[in-house]
């Protein structure tokens, strides 16, 4: 059910979008590692800014996940949201929704050790799972979205 709520969520939110005339902007990432990957490292719809899933994965070393378990990389994971939130014009704080994604359930409150370093109230919504298999060998995914609105002068 859960699922469904957020693909409804999902889809109205990219109707509303359409329904304005505006096309979705994908934006791609700056890093050659990450530039190769088929996929965007974002999508900004309407005044949403929707980030695909990041892991721990540290900056200019090709795919090499930060080592020192769970913390390291969920320390990781947040600075790369950051980065991405912060080259598209955004903020941790315009976050509205976040999606984390756990190679062990266990570790969830580890997690949120090093969440609240980079949230802080009101937090965003948010949703954790385990999950069997992350990309990589990761032992943490988040995915979020932002409120941002695209700043006057910026191409559509």
């Amino acid at each position: 059910m859960r699922g469904f709520a957020a693909a409804t969520v999902l889809g109205l939110c990219f109707a509303a979008a359409a329904d304005a005339g505006e096309r979705p902007e994908f934006l791609g990432s700056p890093d050659p590692a990450a530039a190769k990957l088929p996929f965007s490292e974002a999508v900004r719809s309407g005044d949403l800014l929707f980030l695909s899933g990041q892991i721990g994965t540290v900056p200019g070393a090709g795919n090499a996940l930060a080592k020192g378990g769970i913390a390291a990389e969920a320390e990781q994971t947040l600075s790369n949201i950051r980065a991405v939130l912060e080259r598209h014009g955004a903020s941790m704080r315009d976050v509205v929704k976040c999606t984390v994604f756990l190679a062990d359930i266990g570790d969830w409150p580890a997690f949120n050790e090093v969440y609240r370093k980079h949230f802080s109230a009101p937090f965003p919504a948010r949703s954790a799972l385990a999950a069997s298999g992350l990309a990589l060998g990761a032992k943490i995914e988040v995915e979020c979205i932002a409120q941002a609105p695209r700043k006057a002068g910026k191409a559509r």
